[in-house]
């Protein structure tokens, strides 16, 4: 192999782990961070994150001196949960529509909105159409509200800092405090329920999908119109629904 290609080996596997180290980080990573974590000089690893910065793979945190995961990994990242044992998880979802009689979907996050990446709808007339890819506010839906209570406490903190907080419908919650203690008792209840917060008339309810790992990195929810699903009965459904989660989770990597 010519020096030249192996130097560009080299360099390629560098940018690849330091952008898994940058996914894996709980909260914006430093260059200084990286250096220590990958054992590499400093001008390596700030032309690494310069060029991938410029490429759309990593961003900057508002002070400049912290990186996130950019657009463009995001969207890697997304492409190869939704490509990955499709025909399973979308199987898996169908059960829970059979089992609900509402629509179901499996929810991630991208950047600071929750985007559906895989949807089955229910059978009724009456019901919210949205595609797969669709992106919805973190705040006010029962699974964006789940995704930021299995935040870490920095990723959390990063997460509403950056957040509008916005107003969607009388029941959104919009006030900060009362949002933390919010997603305080979901993280402690482990599920979410969405009474009208994002949709007036819209009610739903969330449970965590953990990877191979225990990370929660996605989440399956169930929604409905009042008065066909209240938020009690959404709670009634409560076991199918983890259950799904818990068979969710099991088709995903380590």
């Amino acid at each position: 192999m010519k020096s030249e290609e192996r130097d560009s080996g080299s360099a390629m596997l560098r940018a690849l782990d330091l952008l898994a180290a940058v996914a894996a980080a709980d909260q914006p990573i430093t260059v200084p961070e990286l250096c220590s974590g990958l054992d590499l000089p400093k001008p390596t690893v700030h032309r690494l994150c310069q060029r991938l910065e410029g490429e759309g793979y990593l961003s900057r945190e508002p002070s400049g001196r912290h990186f996130i995961v950019g657009p463009r990994l995001l969207r890697l990242g997304l492409n190869a949960i939704r490509t990955s044992v499709t025909t399973e998880r979308h199987v898996i979802l169908q059960q829970l529509v059979n089992a609900c009689d509402e629509t179901c979907n499996f929810v991630t996050r991208t950047g600071y909105e929750a985007v559906y990446i895989d949807r089955v709808e229910a059978r009724w007339p009456l019901r919210l159409h949205l595609e797969i890819g669709s992106r919805v506010p973190l705040h006010c839906t029962a699974s964006g509200k789940l995704l930021l209570a299995y935040m870490s406490a920095a990723q959390r903190k990063s997460a509403l800092d950056a957040l509008s907080l916005a107003t969607y419908t009388s029941q959104t919650i919009s006030d900060r405090a009362k949002l933390e203690r919010e997603l305080a008792a979901i993280a402690e209840r482990g599920y979410s329920i969405d009474d009208q917060e994002y949709l007036e008339g819209l009610v739903a309810i969330a449970a965590p999908v953990r990877d191979g790992s225990g990370t929660v990195v996605a989440a399956v929810a169930c929604h409905g119109p009042i008065p066909r699903f209240t938020p009690e009965k959404a709670v009634a459904l409560l076991p199918v629904v983890q259950d799904a989660a818990e068979r969710l989770g099991a088709t995903l990597p380590t």
